[in-house]
Parts: structure tokens; sequence; C-alpha cells
């Protein structure tokens, strides 16, 4: 799950949009070794806030928030990003110019909110406080979601060094946020029977007359993001 997440998220994103342009740069090597070494770090820190938080809030409201939060991802993808000189060349050494980069740009960027908010949601699933809860509740995420920052950056790359603008990045971007809002509607339906009294199903009937709206407001975006 972290994983597959974290792939959709890193699509079209700035981080991924990062890993081209250095991969246009230096080896392809140094930029993968570098980008793994940043992600373990940044993704460790979101992993702790996001389990920390759960001893904030409780269980269903979390699993509201965390749909909210997947549906806002997928309007956030298909709005795109861009970048804002993350890439200029520095006189450090290749390695540490696009780990630094790549770390800074990272910080409250979408694949590390998305790291937080599965952390918060494996925290609530496995509960418990001893050491190899947490254990279990931390290491899954931090690994899968940096396995799926390599394998988006890897994309990245090999399109940055090979393919550079032949695939249409507004499908890739598309692609994502669909998968992004169906992970979000499933959760709210989740979210909501626990949240409303038991029997109560007018909430299905909202998320029905919602899908088409959050479809024409990705659809607005992605026009005015193109005007």
């Amino acid at each position: 799950m972290s994983l597959v997440a974290v792939v959709l998220a890193e699509m079209g994103d700035k981080t991924q949009l990062l890993a081209m342009a250095f991969a246009t740069r230096y080896r392809w090597q140094t930029v993968l070794w570098a980008v793994f070494v940043a992600t373990l770090l940044n993704h460790l820190l979101a992993v702790i806030a996001g389990n920390l938080v759960t001893a904030l809030l409780p269980m269903c409201w979390i699993k509201m928030a965390a749909a909210l939060a997947f549906i806002a991802f997928a309007l956030w993808t298909v709005h795109g990003d861009h970048l804002e000189g993350e890439d200029s060349r520095t006189g450090r050494s290749p390695f540490w110019t696009v780990a630094i980069a790549f770390f800074i740009a990272e910080m409250g960027d979408k694949t590390q909110l998305m790291t937080m908010t599965l952390a918060a949601g494996q925290a609530v699933k496995i509960g418990g406080v001893g050491i190899l809860a947490k254990l279990q509740q931390v290491v899954p995420v931090w690994v899968g979601t940096t396995c799926g920052m390599i394998v988006a950056d890897a994309f990245g790359i090999i399109v940055g060094i090979v393919l550079h603008k032949h695939i249409p990045e507004k499908a890739v971007r598309w692609v994502a946020a669909a998968g992004f809002a169906a992970f979000g509607f499933f959760g709210l339906h989740d979210a909501l029977d626990c949240i409303l009294p038991a029997k109560t199903n007018i909430h299905h009937v909202v998320l029905m007359v919602s899908l088409p709206v959050v479809v024409f407001v990705m659809w607005r975006i992605s026009r005015s993001d193109k005007d």
C-alpha cells in the first residue's frame, strides 16, 4: 500500500522532476543513490510524525483525515508541480548536491505528507505501545514509501536520460490522480461508517453526488494549470 501510494504521488511531482533534471547532468547511479539516502532520512521523520498523530486523535477521525488527504493529493497531482531553482548547480559534489536539494524539496511535499498519512493509518491498524508494536507501525511504511520513491524516481531518471518529453505528462498525472481519488472515496466511506450511527446510509448518497463534483474540480484545475 505504501509503495503503490507513493509511486502514484511521485508521478509528475516536483521531486521526480528534480530527479529528471539531475539525471541530465550527473551519472544516473549518483542521482539514484542520493535520492535513496535523502528519502530514508526524510521519510523516517515523516513516519515518526504520522505515528505521533495517533496519540492525539480518535481512530475514526484519523481515517477521515486520511481519506480527505487522498482526495487533496488527487487535486494536487492534477495541478502538477514545477521546479523553482531547486536543480541549480552548487559547488558541492554531485552526490551531496542531489541529496541536499532532494531532501529540501521533499519537505512539505505531497509524498512526505502522504507518508505521514500512511504512518498514522498503520499506527491505528496495528495499535500497541511496546517497542515491537512501534516497529510494526513504523518500519513497513518507511520501507514501502522509500521503495516507492526509488521506483518512481528511477522511472523519472529513465525519462530524463532516454525518453525526455515523449511520455505525456498530463496522462500520467491523471492516472495517478484517479488512483488517489479512488483511495479517498473508499476511505471516506469507511470513516463515515465509523463515525455515523449504525444503519445510517445518507453518506452513500452524499459520496455518490460528491464524486462527479471532485472530477469536475480536477478538470477545472487541470484547465487552469494549462492556461
